[in-house]
């Protein structure tokens, strides 16, 4: 039994909407989190958000799904420029994250677990960074979920990696289109160089424990690879596991083996923070 609650919390640039998922006997801290899209699209109510919310509240862990400032289409960026939830580029996500997790962190008595998937975990490492290194009147977080995440601005060329993609993502997850996807969200090269877009290749040292959850046939994997590697060389404790055979996005299908097992991961490594 969970209860499901759309709300509001007002952030720099007005209301950002979150959905709260809260289990009748929680037994883990918080958890907020981000869903994918590449930053320029996804919703509160796509699977990757919705299902996996649904999932790991069934699970007693509290959810709080971020309905955050998407970016620019890439190659389109005239696309959704106005209105109140106009498009903006980077740090606009970042800053909405970090007033949400403000909000959380005052209503969440065992703490907030930080995560998210694909461009949600590239986001949710950005607030970490932000929340463990600049000395905010705000209680960090007790540790992070990254689920096949993109951590760097260009994506490291790992060939063997690169040849492990099948189908579509050949060509939308070629290093060309992701690259491109990066400097569309992140504005101007100034901000690609940013932790606030991207922190992999920042100091990591405050990071809280961390949980990774990648995908083992898809090119964000040599990110991923990376960016666990500049985790351990901080001593940040470390959980990774590459789920055997399974392509990008499977938190997007719910029902199927590879969604079951990354949930109960998550579910039973946040309930012991």
């Amino acid at each position: 039994m969970l209860t499901l609650t759309d709300a509001v919390v007002e952030g720099p640039d007005g209301a950002v909407p979150v959905r709260w998922y809260r289990p009748a006997c929680p037994v883990a801290p918080t958890l907020l989190w981000l869903h994918g899209g590449g930053f320029f699209r996804g919703d509160l109510d796509q699977p990757e958000s919705d299902a996996v919310a649904t999932a790991l509240a069934e699970r007693g862990v509290p959810v709080v799904a971020v309905g955050y400032r998407l970016g620019p289409v890439p190659g389109m960026p005239w696309v959704g420029r106005s209105g109140a939830r106009a498009r903006r580029p980077a740090p606009a996500a970042h800053d909405e994250v970090v007033h949400v997790y403000r909000s959380v962190a005052e209503r969440a008595a065992r703490g907030v677990v930080l995560g998210g998937a694909s461009a949600g975990a590239c986001l949710a490492a950005a607030v970490t960074g932000t929340l463990t290194s600049t000395g905010l009147d705000i209680p960090p977080p007790v540790g992070t979920v990254l689920a096949y995440g993109f951590f760097h601005a260009r994506l490291p060329r790992d060939a063997g990696v690169l040849r492990s993609v099948r189908g579509h993502r050949r060509l939308t997850h070629a290093p060309w289109a992701l690259d491109a996807a990066n400097r569309a969200y992140a504005g101007t090269e100034r901000m690609r160089t940013d932790r606030r877009a991207f922190s992999g290749g920042h100091p990591v040292d405050g990071f809280p424990p961390t949980l990774m959850v990648d995908a083992d046939l898809d090119a964000m994997r040599g990110s991923g690879e990376q960016f666990a590697a500049e985790l351990t060389a901080a001593s940040v404790p470390l959980d990774r596991r590459v789920l055997a055979g399974s392509r990008h996005a499977f938190l997007n299908h719910p029902g199927t083996p590879d969604f079951t097992t990354a949930v109960d991961h998550i579910a039973t490594w946040t309930a012991a923070r």
